[in-house]
């Protein structure tokens, strides 16, 4: 049996993949929910407690990636801008 974190995280990375998006569809994380065994191994679980922490997640990952591209990109400029010189 996962973790609950784990299933955050696997649903976060598995929508991520899927879609390419990071706000959630309500349907896709239902299905998730059911049929990956959320449901069935934490059945006090909530739906929309476990969708909140799904989309926590895909905020923080897009949150990431878009600092990882901000660094790439300065990172870039700053080495086209020495050899100008």
């Amino acid at each position: 049996m996962h973790k609950l974190s784990e299933y955050v995280e696997m649903a976060a990375t598995e929508y991520l993949q899927e879609t390419g998006k990071t706000k959630l569809d309500a349907h896709w994380i239902a299905e998730f929910f059911q049929d990956n065994g959320v449901q069935d191994n934490y059945p006090r679980q909530d739906l929309i407690a476990f969708c909140a922490m799904v989309q926590k997640a895909l905020t923080i990952k897009s949150e990431r990636a878009s600092k990882q591209t901000r660094l790439q990109l300065d990172k870039a400029i700053r080495l086209v801008k020495h050899k100008q010189k």
